[in-house]
């Protein structure tokens, strides 16, 4: 759907250029196929694995909806002399999807995080947004694919969202979507995480001016330091270097 739809090229992974309101109107257009879809967010972090790894880069141009997630995103985009309407991350857009499967009644499976933490984020969820069919739940530590196929396709899922982190999800995604019977899937990174509050949100002004990085790399210091302190000098530098080379 990627082609049809007004793109921004950063790092050469072509992300849709989309109100919220948009983004959801071509989610609904990806149930309606008949073949599988695949939905992926594309933050700073996302893009870098994909510049330096290019069997992850033909994963993300392989699927049929990238979505902006994040400020780093949302500068590259300027950096090329263009805007993305809204900041779509994950933590964002995924309730808006969620909303709109419960009004128009689809199934949703969610896949990944650590144990328990899929099923007491759909408990949560439930309780947040009226109507949600969540028809099954499983963590991100099963022993086979097989295992986790099986789950999905016997629960009659119709939207799956996975949640194991890039570029892990993706890689998952691009290669057993199509065994699961699932209509469209989506990455959601730590979604599950910050519904239950296994990882603390930030708080709302540091979110306004785009430091939840900061937040991140506060809690988990030894896990994100490489992610935000090298990677993101990285990402300004390579999206410079496209545009003026």
């Amino acid at each position: 759907m990627s082609h049809t739809l007004p793109t921004i090229d950063i790092l050469g992974v072509p992300i849709a250029r989309l109100t919220p309101k948009e983004a959801i109107a071509a989610v609904e257009r990806l149930y309606d196929n008949a073949e599988p879809a695949f939905v992926v967010h594309a933050n700073a972090h996302t893009l870098n694995l994909a510049y330096e790894d290019p069997g992850f880069l033909n994963v993300l141009r392989r699927a049929d909806l990238v979505l902006n997630d994040g400020k780093g995103v949302m500068l590259a985009a300027r950096i090329h002399g263009h805007r993305f309407p809204r900041d779509l991350n994950g933590n964002f857009f995924a309730p808006l999807l969620l909303r709109k499967a419960a009004d128009n009644g689809w199934r949703v499976f969610f896949l990944g995080a650590g144990p328990g933490v899929a099923e007491r984020a759909a408990a949560t969820l439930h309780e947040r947004i009226p109507g949600l069919h969540v028809v099954g739940t499983l963590d991100g530590y099963f022993d086979s694919n097989d295992r986790a196929i099986d789950a999905i396709k016997q629960s009659g899922a119709e939207v799956l969202l996975v949640g194991m982190g890039n570029p892990l999800q993706e890689k998952w995604i691009d290669r057993c979507l199509d065994r699961t019977g699932a209509r469209v899937a989506i990455g959601v990174g730590a979604f599950f995480d910050f519904v239950t509050g296994e990882v603390p949100r930030a708080p709302e002004w540091m979110n306004r001016f785009g430091l939840e990085w900061v937040h991140r790399l506060l809690q988990e210091p030894k896990r994100m330091w490489r992610r935000y302190l090298l990677g993101n000098p990285k990402f300004v530098w390579r999206n410079l270097k496209q545009r003026f080379t």
